[in-house]
């Protein structure tokens, strides 16, 4: 299928062969430690558009442990890196990836459309639901996970800039509260360990 970004941006698939070699370096990263916080109030109710022009929000994925990040397509580097490296730990959840949801959230609604989004993530792991909305709804979601993003100019062409934002993976329980935070260069295997853990504890408490 011929794909309207392929000559703006990045291929996902390139950048999944190339992901373990990478360093997400460019991109703002929030350094928060990788622990529970059960008190917090990142995150809330949100209302976003998938790729097939549906609007999804919050509700929609209760009952999952969701895998949260905010980035846009035209990412150079820690975006395409982080997405890869959370399929690889879906892969390695096993059945447990059941019980995942990933979600990437576009902080450039002006280029990525809903069906952009849903391009690039799926030629990254299909599992990953790409999500896009105006751009008063990506502020609103941004603030509630107190997501950092800025613009900058690189030409003087309408398309021609980048995008400094928080790399921060938000991992949200079944019940939508906040339970852990992972730094975006967080390996595979650290974040289906994190997961897994999760797991193991909600349903002891079950």
């Amino acid at each position: 299928m011929d794909r309207p970004w392929k000559d703006h941006r990045a291929s996902a698939r390139q950048w999944l062969a190339l992901a373990a070699t990478m360093l997400a370096a460019t991109a703002v990263v929030t350094a928060w430690p990788a622990r529970a916080v059960s008190e917090t109030t990142v995150g809330g109710p949100f209302t976003l558009t998938a790729s097939d022009g549906e609007a999804v929000t919050d509700a929609t994925f209760r009952g999952k442990w969701l895998l949260v990040f905010f980035g846009y397509t035209f990412c150079p580097d820690a975006c395409p890196t982080t997405l890869s490296q959370i399929a690889v730990a879906l892969e390695q959840l096993g059945a447990d990836a059941q019980e995942v949801q990933p979600i990437f959230i576009t902080v450039d609604p002006e280029r990525d459309t809903p069906k952009a989004m849903g391009e690039y993530t799926e030629a990254i792991d299909k599992r990953i639901v790409g999500l896009s909305g105006t751009p008063e709804q990506i502020a609103a979601v941004s603030q509630a996970y107190g997501v950092y993003s800025e613009r900058h100019r690189t030409g003087t062409g309408r398309d021609d800039y980048l995008i400094d934002h928080g790399t921060y993976i938000y991992i949200m329980s079944p019940e939508g509260k906040f339970a852990r935070g992972m730094s975006a260069d967080t390996p595979a295997d650290d974040i289906a360990a994190t997961l897994r853990h999760l797991m193991t504890e909600a349903r002891n408490r079950g």
